[in-house]
């Protein structure tokens, strides 16, 4: 069992020069993401010094976290900074952590497409689970066993095809998709780590949380998916580094969006997050921009909850006296059919269903028009149907508990999501 250092938040070392106050520095991968953005606003309010990871690429996705650059005391004081790796490289996670000696480390990067990673399987597996192994090795490397809190993003897609309902820390795994069995390595890797080298480190179970934040991806009529950032514009300091650090290396960047892609006005949008899929296309037809869209399994079971509480859920993991795997969950189960019901009500309409299977449509009772319907090529080539978090050990050791109500998560994302598309309508 790996014993915690005297603690203070994040297992800190030693106390900043100048204040005496014990170091809070924490290091994101994934930090453009939906979760990472919100980790990175909820660590900064608590006072830390935060690093983010991102990949060097030929655009930016970082709208999500503009907002932290925009916010003088992140900018000017320095408290974010950005830097070039990849978690399929050894060496340029090893220098990061070696340069910035984080306290906290929240694995988040990931390939999180379920669907996608029966097509990139072994991309999925290098960058999921093997990615976490170069990132545990690079703290083992750099010496730091005894000083950081290892915080690895965990799936309930370990679940996959459940043995028990609901799930919890002790359910057996059995996952049903390349990422579930990328996550299962990464899972295993961690707790290996934590009893051959007494790191402290943690696997967060999170079951499905969402957000506005979430990354929308759509269909063209080529059939080809593009990655579409949700914000679009550029904060003229997040640019002020650019000519000055150098085009290799890990230096720290700065950041801009990259281009949007038109989206089509037609059934054939497409996402790989179900839940965005169903919150954009609802925002698009209620504005006039879409009269339908396709879904595959309607009768898929989730446990949603809001991005928000679970980013405060897996630093209170890295604040325990000793470390533990957690799961994080609601405990309530909804359908894919429910969310969109529900989604329909927000902008005044009802939703009735006819027919059955793939031929089952969505038809708007107030106008007759079908606002939905199925398409089996978005069914996943082994489905996972119902998944249903127990957090009783999050309630009792952690204090946590959700607070977005499944009806606010699902408004939360459309009010943004009509907000959006009434000014940028091909976002």
């Amino acid at each position: 069992m790996a014993q915690a250092a005297a603690h203070c938040p994040g297992a800190c070392g030693a106390g900043d020069a100048e204040t005496g106050k014990p170091r809070k520095v924490a290091l994101i991968t994934g930090i453009t993401g939906q979760d990472g953005s919100y980790l990175a606003e909820f660590l900064l309010e608590k006072g830390y010094e935060v690093h983010g990871i991102v990949r060097r690429s030929s655009s930016f996705n970082t709208g999500r976290i503009e907002h932290l650059y925009k916010n003088p005391q992140a900018h000017i004081e320095g408290n974010m900074k950005l830097h070039y790796g990849d978690l399929t490289d050894s060496t340029c996670l090893v220098k990061i952590i070696n340069e910035v000696k984080p306290t906290e480390i929240y694995n988040l990067g990931a390939q999180s497409h379920v669907k996608i990673s029966f097509d990139l399987a072994e991309y999925t597996a290098d960058v999921d689970g093997v990615g976490t192994l170069r990132l545990l090795d690079a703290v083992k490397t750099c010496g730091l066993i005894s000083s950081v809190r290892f915080y690895q993003a965990s799936t309930s897609e370990l679940y996959g095809k459940v043995q028990e309902i609901p799930q919890k820390e002790t359910t057996p795994f059995y996952p049903r998709s390349p990422y579930g069995a990328a996550k299962l390595y990464a899972y295993w890797i961690v707790v290996n780590f934590r009893e051959a080298y007494n790191l402290f480190a943690v696997n967060g179970i999170l079951f499905n949380h969402e957000s506005p934040r979430r990354v929308t991806i759509c269909s063209d009529s080529r059939g080809d998916e593009h990655l579409i950032p949700t914000w679009k514009g550029v904060h003229p300091r997040s640019l002020q580094h650019r000519s000055q650090q150098p085009r290799g290396g890990n230096s720290p960047v700065s950041v801009s969006t990259g281009p949007q892609r038109r989206s089509t006005n037609s059934c054939n949008i497409g996402a790989n997050f179900v839940t965005r899929k169903i919150s954009r296309s609802v925002a698009k037809i209620h504005l006039g921009q879409l009269e339908c869209f396709s879904l595959g399994n309607l009768d898929a079971k989730r446990d949603w909850g809001h991005a928000k509480d679970y980013v405060e859920a897996m630093w209170l993991m890295l604040q325990k006296d000793e470390p533990e795997d957690f799961v994080i969950a609601t405990g309530e189960v909804h359908s894919v059919r429910e969310f969109v019901e529900k989604s329909f009500l927000h902008i005044g309409k009802t939703i009735v269903w006819e027919g059955k299977n793939e031929n089952e449509v969505g038809r708007c009772k107030e106008t007759g028009k079908i606002h939905v319907t199925v398409d089996l090529k978005y069914y996943r080539p082994t489905e996972v149907d119902f998944l249903q978090g127990d957090c009783s050990k999050a309630r009792q050791k952690l204090s946590w508990k959700p607070r977005v109500a499944f009806d606010e998560l699902v408004r939360e994302m459309v009010e943004a999501d009509v907000e959006l598309m009434r000014t940028n309508p091909n976002a």
